[in-house]
């Protein structure tokens, strides 16, 4: 019993020194310091000899020399979260000292699918820095052409939303922690509370009212004066360059012609405004849909120029609309979107456009102050490049229609008038050439049989619209289609469709109405044969690489029959992915190497150059092999293809039983060993039927030739033997008639 006992007391002790060690262990260690964390600070502030922790409301570290704060540094995500182009915030390291200037900035994190698989992160890197310097009190305005009390800084072409996002992240967190730290004051409007709307306000009121009060404010941009403001960048009108189109619209002084937009822009809430707008039912819906401390704006526009843009087409942000109240700039979303039913007052105009838009409660906007909204113009300079100017109008709601603090609504998206009108007269030229390539096309479809019995001029043809696929289509028109734009169409289905969202680009709608009209008439082959710019490029390298005697390695067909299954595969991988993330989706699409190759030219970071390089280089010796092999777009085109309503390649019942020289020809081997053509797998290239119609190399047809030949020989043979029975019957006749004429003479 006692040594029971002193068991227990030991196995209590031992108890008592497992928890004492895992007290110990579990003690904390001691983070590390800022400059541990971030070494890149010390550069921020070179003259500081320790950092403080973060701390604070909003975090940020002090910068001490001495005992004197000189500066602190902080993240914006602990500051500002503010979304970007792909759902999540860019975050950025920033140091900022006690008269309110950025000492230097640090790209942290981001997760910009442009920027990650599109254009270098360089690029962002360079965009930053641009900051050194600027104080919280500056307005820095994005983009091209000078404006009065504001700051420039370089856009990165290509990549707008992501700037306008970053531009409002680094101003914003940096007024916010000047403020906190008493850097600086906050504004006046910022200082006093928000004010509230008076529901309990409405006074029945026409359009003219609403404009001459300034309910509805109005902002006039005409061609020549855009011209002005780009005037000095890359995207300045040349001189004798061809003028850009404006429209004529009505206004209370007349007719006002070259209007580039004619934009209107109020507040909503206010029932006096809202519910003489919208009417009754529509006004109703849009207060039951806002939530607490949300507001609703709403834009009309006629012109020539879409306030909408396609921002939000492909990441859910509007890029080119802002709103600004004090130091905050406020971008809207997708989600932040909904149709203008109509407007309802008496004397309004008839609108192109129109939207309601919701101001977040994140925000904090205040009704009752001065507000402004931002119109960003784009203008292209490449390919890939644009150049961007702001315009602003600026809004303060009449006095009787406020008190405090107000409410907000929902969104979702649609318009009047299609935003893509201007666009398509932008490009009449583009639409011109791709229209009439497109119908050289289909006169080759339609007369396939004819032109496939003269083999060279097939030849001719088919090289010839490759390199205008490659060069033209491809890497002017940047008219490579892909298999995002797939998933994007189905994404839209599901999610509310909009013709809008597929007009924005005129080259692309227009391949993509071709296509889905060939899949109907001959299948996925017109597309891949004769219309893909990256199946052009490695079929005229093929074609190079046959001249240049390159061997051509063919995969046995037990291989390739089980190959081609494997793009199947990637578009189920890649769809599921889209179900969840259209971002991640377009990601893991660069599985396709069309980015590279045709849309940047080749201008991306060498793995992408490698991987694009490297398929087109394996074609020389196995051509297409990209296309057969690996591509989700051709899997994804097979589908409906299935769907086609002819059979327009044709076959003898030799074919496969025993002929097998169409087979053996087959670059994509898309012919089967008993004969039938695959068309999931065809790609047009008519060389089957240029030897269906050879009756020289094709035995049906040499047999017929034959036959043929005989039966011209048996003819002639005949009419040879006639003629001479012919002749020596004539030659017989002669004596006999001497003999008569003699036996009378006799």
């Amino acid at each position: 019993m006692r040594n029971l006992i002193i068991v227990a007391k030991h196995r209590y002790l031992l108890y008592a020194l497992y928890l004492l060690a895992g007290g110990l262990l579990a003690t904390p260690v001691q983070a590390r310091s800022l400059v541990e964390q971030f070494p890149i600070a010390k550069s921020f502030f070179p003259a500081a000899d320790r950092f403080g922790e973060f701390e604070g409301k909003p975090l940020a570290a002090p910068a001490y020399k001495g005992n004197k704060v000189i500066g602190y540094v902080f993240q914006t995500k602990d500051v500002t979260p503010i979304p970007a182009y792909s759902g999540k915030p860019v975050n950025l390291l920033v140091g900022l000292d006690t008269t309110g200037k950025i000492t230097g900035i640090k790209v942290l994190e981001h997760h910009e699918p442009i920027l990650l698989v599109g254009i270098p992160e360089t690029a962002l890197f360079q965009f930053a820095d641009q900051y050194v310097g600027k104080s919280v009190t500056d307005h820095v305005k994005v983009g091209a052409g000078k404006r009065a009390g504001f700051v420039n800084v370089d856009a990165i072409s290509g990549a707008t939303v992501t700037v306008i996002v970053v531009n409002r992240t680094i101003m914003r967190s940096a007024y916010e922690v000047a403020v906190s730290r008493g850097i600086i004051k906050p504004t006046r409007e910022e200082a006093r509370p928000p004010a509230r709307v008076r529901t309990d306000v409405f006074e029945p009121h026409d359009w003219k009212y609403l404009t001459g009060n300034g309910s509805v404010r109005h902002l006039l941009l005409t061609v020549p004066e855009v011209d002005q403001a780009f005037k000095g960048t890359a995207a300045e009108t040349k001189p004798g360059a061809p003028k850009e189109p404006g429209i004529c619209v009505e206004l209370p002084a007349g007719k006002q012609c070259d209007v580039f937009i004619d934009l209107y822009y109020t507040y909503l809430n206010a029932p006096t405004i809202g519910r003489n707008l919208l009417g009754d039912s529509q006004y109703n819906w849009l207060m039951s849909q806002l939530k607490p401390n949300e507001h609703a704006l709403a834009i009309m526009a006629n012109g020539v120029y879409s306030f909408k843009g396609s921002g939000y087409v492909r990441g859910g942000i509007f890029d080119r609309i802002q709103v600004s109240q004090g130091e905050q700039t406020i971008n809207f979303r997708d989600l932040d979107y909904n149709r203008i039913g109509g407007v309802e007052a008496k004397g309004a105009p008839e609108f192109k456009e129109a939207g309601i838009f919701i101001i977040r409660d994140k925000y904090h906007f205040n009704p009752g102050g001065e507000w402004s909204l931002s119109l960003l113009v784009h203008r292209a300079t490449g390919p890939l490049s644009s150049v961007f100017t702001t315009f602003s109008g600026n809004y303060e709601i009449p006095p009787a229609f406020v008190e405090q603090p107000p409410p907000s609504p929902d969104i979702t998206q649609s318009e009047e008038w299609p935003m893509w009108v201007s666009v398509w007269q932008e490009r009449k030229f583009q639409i011109a050439v791709l229209v009439l390539g497109l119908s050289v096309l289909t006169l080759i479809m339609i007369l396939q049989d004819w032109l496939v019995r003269h083999p060279r001029w097939v030849i001719y043809l088919r090289t010839g619209f490759l390199v205008y696929t490659l060069f033209v289509i491809g890497w002017y028109m940047l008219g490579q289609l892909s298999v995002v734009n797939v998933l994007t169409f189905i994404n839209a289905v599901f999610k509310g469709f909009s013709w809008d969202t597929f007009l924005i680009d005129p080259s692309m709608f227009i391949l993509w109405s071709f296509v889905a009209i060939t899949l109907l008439l001959w299948g996925r082959g017109v597309f891949c044969g004769w219309l893909c710019p990256y199946g052009a490029l490695q079929k005229l390298v093929n074609q190079l690489g046959q001249k240049l005697k390159v061997p051509q390695l063919t995969l046995p067909s037990l291989v390739h029959d089980r190959l081609w299954a494997l793009k199947y595969v990637i578009l189920l991988i890649l769809f599921g992915i889209s179900l969840g993330s259209m971002s991640s989706a377009e990601r893991f699409a660069e599985v396709e190497p069309f980015k590279t190759a045709i849309t940047l030219h080749f201008a991306r970071q060498w793995p992408f150059v490698l991987y694009a390089g490297g398929l087109v280089v394996v074609s020389l010796f196995n051509c297409k092999f990209y296309c057969k092999y690996l591509c989700p777009l051709g899997a994804a085109l097979a589908i409906p293809a299935r769907l086609r309503l002819f059979d327009w390649l044709r076959r003898h019942k030799e074919c496969g039983r025993p002929c097998q020289i169409c087979a053996n020809e087959c670059e994509i081997q898309a012919i089967a060993d008993t004969g039938e053509i695959n068309a999931n797998e065809c790609h047009y290239c008519l060389d089957c039927q240029v030897t269906y119609w050879n009756d020289h190399k094709c035995p049906p047809m040499v047999d017929k030739r034959r036959r043929r030949e005989k039966a011209s020989r048996a003819r002639v043979s005949v009419q040879w033997m006639e003629k001479e029975l012919g002749t020596n019957a004539g030659l017989k006749e002669t004596p006999a008639e001497s003999d008569s004429e003699g036996g009378s003479k006799e």
